[in-house]
């Protein structure tokens, strides 16, 4: 009899164990995961700890989309030799991905030239998963620039309590094809909170939670008729709280806030999924707007989806002018003190997409 209550108790042990999580369970070259989008800005993503159970079942997917993870040798030759056998060790990638991480393409209004099809280089590892550089698609060339600073984005084992930090440092100069320069820091704050059972609609998992914090300054050189000036990009305090089961290759969930004014916003939720027939791939999240009246006297009006929006507003030399928080989906921007002549408006969505209108203040 004792022997029988042994050995349930170690079963009942056994059961609540935590995981760990190794290299093994990320996406790497050959993969594709299909990850579902939803919306909630009251769901619980502080609540955590050891032995925590977890339930998000009740989401509803908006949207889908299916991440491609591609090797080194699907890419160009320009590519290969940036990042494949030849590359110094740490460049050495072992996987590239479509990413939005890059917010130039969506400024490509006001450049002269095409930017598109950008893809983030990772390297997977026994150790580590780091961001060793990107590629950039440029009136049709592909651009591949390596990272200065290589950032880590996770460290194995990952296993409860575990606590790193990392840097990142990219630069991108797009001479001589246009007089532009892009640059990005990011400094990484990331811990182990949690351990415990996650059920979201896709099911019932053992799993590790862990939160990033992420401080980024981005920041572009370009020319606007006037001469070349640098303008940073304003990017909110972001946190990313994962929960990672073991061989699901993605996040089984993840919720993304940004810091606006002291309070943290729900910006984006996505957890992994079966196919639901809502896909819609990158591409088709481009940030559009339109800005009413253009010309203006006193404010712009304009209408967007959701909440959270953060706006930017720069004079003709590049200068900002204006910054702020859409905290409604339909927002007026006072503009009257504001001088006379033509201006920018830079909007970031909740995705991190960015788009640009010209305005005039008469």
């Amino acid at each position: 009899m004792k022997r029988s209550l042994f050995l349930l108790l170690l079963v009942a042990i056994s059961a609540r164990a935590q995981i760990t999580i190794t290299n093994n369970d990320f996406a790497d070259a050959g993969d594709t995961v299909r990850m579902s989008r939803a919306m909630d800005d009251v769901i619980d993503y502080s609540s955590t700890g050891a032995n925590y159970t977890w339930d998000f079942s009740y989401l509803v997917a908006e949207e889908q989309i299916l991440r491609k993870y591609f090797d080194i040798s699907d890419g160009s030759n320009l590519m290969q030799f940036m990042f494949g056998a030849f590359a110094p060790p740490v460049y050495q990638g072992t996987n590239f991905a479509e990413t939005d991480a890059i917010p130039l393409d969506q400024l490509s209004g006001i450049f002269p030239v095409s930017l598109d099809e950008i893809h983030l280089i990772s390297r997977n590892t026994a150790d580590s998963i780091t961001s060793v550089g990107y590629t950039m698609t440029v009136d049709g060339n592909e651009i591949p620039f390596r990272s200065d600073t290589i950032e880590t984005r996770y460290k194995f084992p990952m296993l409860y309590g575990n606590v790193y930090s990392s840097r990142g440092h990219s630069e991108l100069d797009l001479n001589p094809l246009f007089d532009a320069v892009w640059k990005q820091y990011r400094q990484r704050s990331s811990h182990v909170d949690g351990w415990g059972s996650i059920t979201t609609p896709y099911g019932t998992f053992d799993a590790l939670r862990i939160r990033h914090s992420i401080t980024e300054t981005d920041s572009i050189y370009f020319d606007f008729g006037t001469g070349g000036t640098w303008f940073e990009l304003p990017i909110p305090l972001t946190t990313q709280y994962e929960w990672w089961a073991t061989g699901e290759l993605e996040p089984v969930m993840r919720i993304t806030t940004s810091d606006f004014s002291g309070t943290e916003i729900v910006t984006g939720i996505e957890y992994r999924d079966s196919y639901l027939g809502l896909d819609a791939s990158l591409e088709e999240q481009e940030l559009s707007f339109l800005i009413a009246p253009n010309p203006t006297i006193d404010a712009i009006h304009l209408k967007v989806p959701g909440y959270g929006w953060t706006y930017t507003i720069l004079a003709a030399d590049g200068t900002r002018v204006g910054t702020g928080v859409l905290k409604i989906s339909d927002s007026s921007i006072d503009v009257s003190k504001l001088n006379a002549g033509q201006y920018y408006l830079l909007l970031r969505n909740t995705k991190g997409k960015w788009g640009v209108e010209r305005f005039v203040k008469n």
